[in-house]
């Protein structure tokens, strides 16, 4: 011990003192590992349905329940105005030409913006969809439960439904993400359509229209989680993948967008189909979109900042290894 001190000797006086560096927070999950977990749930979605709707008698008898079939003819053409209006949205839509544009759109995005790879999995996404629709389809045998309002006849899932959530989803992997959110509203109300179509026209079931949502969602985050997993980044700059402030803003007012667009459908849309269909489908129709609107929201928001380009080159500037601030590496 000094004199006239109460510390011990060697030992630095009482005092401010530096600040010590935190220790590295812990990584985030890879996007990529994420979008594939997504996949694998969209999977399991897709087999669940399958599997309750078209093999076993509850899902079968709600099928039917939903949209019974017609008493002359045995078709599921809803007694409706709108089966006209319905089977021109469905022809418009399955216009090669229009379908051709359409995935032409998603490859000039992506030259433009230098995303080529990213279009082309785009369109390679909608191409996969359909057909794995078409194979699902002509595989899966719908047993004969002997229900009154159903058929052997298996028509799941959709492939107009399909083709165009991958369509609406391709538009994700090229464009940059605050266009992705203006776009995910319109583009789920457009899809919720052409599902509420081929319902009320009698060309698919519920179930039918579901599994077509859940397959290009599923085959939308297979492609993604192979773009991210050759290096893409956060559009932001963040290897963590977390938005800043101004992400969060964004997806907010997306969210609200959102919102306001389920509120004017529930009290101007849903009065107008409902004095204009059965309850069943009315059911069906609401239903089938809101499942939607958040199938797509959801995977929206699981890319909502992430820019589907290759890796960086090197040379160029990366995230910085100190927590003293960014610094270019030459």
């Amino acid at each position: 011990m000094s004199i006239g001190s109460s510390y011990p000797v060697g030992r630095s006086t009482p005092g401010p003192h530096p600040a010590r560096p935190l220790p590295p927070a812990r990584a985030a999950v890879p996007l990529s590992l994420r979008l594939l977990a997504a996949s694998l749930c969209g999977l399991l979605a897709l087999a669940l349905t399958a599997v309750v709707f078209v093999r076993t008698y509850p899902g079968q008898w709600w099928d039917g329940a939903l949209l019974p079939r017609a008493e002359r003819g045995g078709g599921y053409e809803q007694r409706t105005a709108l089966v006209g209006p319905a089977k021109t949205v469905l022809a418009a839509f399955g216009s090669p030409t229009l379908l051709a544009a359409l995935l032409g759109a998603v490859l000039l995005v992506g030259v433009l913006r230098r995303r080529l790879v990213a279009g082309v999995v785009g369109v390679g996404l909608v191409l996969c969809a359909v057909v794995l629709a078409g194979a699902v389809k002509s595989a899966l045998p719908r047993p004969d439960l002997e229900i009154e309002s159903s058929t052997t006849h298996n028509s799941f899932p959709s492939g107009h439904v399909a083709a165009a959530t991958a369509l609406l989803l391709a538009f994700m992997l090229v464009l940059p993400g605050w266009a992705r959110r203006w776009l995910a509203v319109p583009g789920a109300a457009g899809v919720s359509v052409i599902a509420s179509a081929t319902m009320i026209a009698g060309w698919h079931r519920f179930s039918d229209a579901l599994g077509g949502v859940l397959l290009g969602v599923t085959v939308f985050c297979l492609a993604a989680a192979a773009l991210a997993a050759r290096g893409d980044r956060d559009a932001d700059g963040r290897p963590d993948g977390r938005p800043d402030g101004g992400s969060r803003w964004r997806g907010l007012a997306g969210a609200a967008l959102g919102l306001a667009v389920l509120a004017w459908a529930l009290v101007v849309v849903v009065p107008e189909l409902a004095t204009s269909v059965r309850r069943g489908a009315l059911v069906a129709i609401v239903v089938a979109g809101a499942s939607t609107m958040f199938l797509v929201g959801s995977v929206v928001f699981l890319v909502r900042s992430t820019d589907f380009a290759g890796p960086l080159p090197a040379g160029r500037r990366t995230w910085p290894r100190s927590s003293t601030g960014p610094q270019k590496i030459s």
